[in-house]
């Protein structure tokens, strides 16, 4: 089995053994397409079904299967509100290209490998973090995924609990923000680990609480306790955590009628408000951590 990506994403992958080989999509079709055709495939299996993706099966041309990307559904929830949404999960529908295959799935849930070499000791950690933390994700790809600062501050402030920020080098304000605005019990890490470093560092926590993000995925394969926070995006389009700890628990302002307003994510609430976030209890948050810690 091989497997294509992008390759920002190479390191998501690297150490999978499940994988035979890895093919990296830097720019180069033309190249990409020619090395690919030497492999001699004999199936493809599309998870992505974009434009790229189809360039590749046309030049192949051998027999293919992709995935139901649900996106006639998706415009009339986001256009209309009108849910024709199925009740499965994108996993579910992932493996639904291995249908004539002798594929069927574990029920054992996600997998992510973390090279040897990007383990965080937790002895690297203070000592207040040793005994056990939450992590908290400051991130997101679009802004009407991420939690306000100000949301983010309330509950480290007033959860009394070891907290791990993780963000990426896009997150260093705010991650400095927060810290500074809270006391000893925050650690700060935006922007001073890779991905993995920063999956080691969920794998090792007791409770995430985190948007709809990569990161959410990364704890779930961990079957993570996991606190999800939803802004534009809503559960129903089949993105939730995958076979997270039953304790697990998402939070979200339902009925709001501007909510789902993309399918992707936005720079900023089209509408200004940012109620699917800032409606959102925080001390429900902070209470349920305080249970399933």
């Amino acid at each position: 089995m091989h497997f294509l990506t992008k390759k920002e994403f190479l390191p998501l992958i690297r150490v999978n053994p499940y994988i035979d080989k890895i093919h990296i999509l830097d720019g180069n079709m033309h190249a990409l397409l020619q090395s690919l055709k030497m492999e001699q495939f004999d199936y493809i299996l599309d998870l992505h079904r974009n434009f790229r993706s189809l360039r590749v099966r046309s030049s192949l041309k051998i027999m293919s299967f992709t995935v139901d990307k649900i996106n006639l559904a998706k415009f009339l929830m986001i256009r209309f509100k009108v849910n024709r949404l199925p009740e499965k999960h994108i996993v579910d529908r992932y493996m639904e290209t291995t249908r004539l295959f002798d594929v069927t799935n574990d029920g054992k849930g996600l997998d992510y490998f973390i090279p040897p070499e990007d383990e965080v000791a937790l002895s690297s950690l203070p000592e207040s973090f040793r005994s056990g933390y939450i992590t908290l994700v400051v991130g997101a790809m679009h802004g009407t995924k991420q939690m306000p600062g100000e949301k983010m501050i309330n509950i480290c402030r007033e959860l009394d609990l070891p907290v791990i920020l993780l963000g990426g080098k896009r997150e260093r304000v705010m991650g400095r923000e927060i810290d500074k605005q809270t006391g000893d019990q925050v650690l700060n890490t935006c922007g001073k680990y890779n991905i993995n470093q920063s999956a080691s560092l969920i794998r090792q926590s007791r409770v995430v609480i985190t948007p709809d993000t990569g990161m959410m995925h990364i704890a779930a394969a961990f079957h993570k306790k996991i606190l999800s926070v939803w802004g534009h995006t809503i559960p129903e389009f089949g993105m939730y955590p995958y076979l997270a700890d039953r304790a697990s628990k998402i939070f979200e302002v339902v009925g709001l009628p501007c909510r789902p307003c993309t399918k992707i994510g936005k720079k900023k609430c089209p509408k200004g408000h940012f109620r699917c976030m800032n409606d959102i209890d925080h001390k429900e948050i902070i209470s349920t951590v305080k249970k399933i810690y």
